[in-house]
């Protein structure tokens, strides 16, 4: 990856092609029909979730991943931490990836809370000495003081949610990666991580966001990256990325 004429160039993917397997669940039936008739190979479906995609993110943008459920937003955003590898096409990311793809990914449901925030620290990318130095800031922020010293095994989602969005902004990432969890949890701690994602957003961080949730979207996000049936279909300014996909939502 090159620095651009608009700047550094953080993410890009290049003809990236996913799919998936689709497997159903079939009576039995079935399964002695397609044997007796001798059909070939399984009996999975083959789901395209991208087709074709290139797309490149700058340093600084906040670039939000539109599309209706099916479009391959959340394929995107996996592609670009690194939890999944293209079967075609290339990807390139400079620097240190963090933040919420899946809730409770990367926590250890027999570790605590405070074993938990060493672990997360570890995986993203920090020292042990940093996370000594952010932790009561990590804990502050998350809220569960009380139950840091708990097996996270039973906290809720929306308390996963709060310890692992704490440790991902206290990681000091250069590309913040966030998908809808943030519908998990009260509004309190929703506002709490929008204000902070504004934050980011102000100091120049590189921002990728997946949400329904087009005007939160629009208060966040410069630039908006339409997807549908897993390709690129537009890619604009926030604002006209967001009229573009409701003109074509159905009546």
């Amino acid at each position: 990856m090159n620095e651009t004429s608009n700047g550094l160039v953080m993410a890009q993917l290049e003809d990236v092609d996913k799919e998936f397997d689709l497997r159903h669940t079939r009576s039995i039936k079935e399964y002695v029909v397609w044997w007796v008739t001798g059909r070939k190979g399984d009996l999975s479906e083959r789901f395209k979730a991208l087709d074709g995609v290139s797309l490149t993110i700058q340093q600084g943008e906040a670039v939000a991943l539109l599309g209706f459920n099916g479009s391959g937003k959340s394929t995107t955003l996996k592609l670009i931490s690194g939890v999944m590898l293209p079967d075609a096409g290339s990807i390139g990311v400079r620097g240190k990836i963090a933040g919420l793809i899946e809730v409770g990914a990367g926590m250890h449901p027999d570790l605590t809370g405070r074993e938990n925030v060493y672990l997360n620290g570890a995986i993203l990318g920090m020292s042990e000495q940093e996370v000594d130095e952010r932790f009561e800031s990590i804990v502050e922020f998350s809220g569960i003081e009380k139950f840091i010293d708990t097996e996270v095994k039973f906290y809720s989602s929306g308390m996963y949610m709060r310890l692992a969005f704490s440790v991902a902004v206290h990681s000091q990432p250069d590309i913040f990666l966030v998908d809808e969890v943030l519908a998990v949890g009260d509004e309190p701690f929703q506002r709490k991580c929008i204000a902070k994602m504004r934050e980011l957003r102000d100091a120049g961080q590189t921002l990728v966001v997946v949400s329904h949730d087009l005007e939160l979207i629009k208060s966040i996000c410069h630039r908006g990256i339409v997807l549908e049936h897993g390709k690129v279909v537009h890619d604009s300014d926030i604002g006209e990325a967001v009229d573009f996909l409701r003109s074509t939502m159905p009546d």
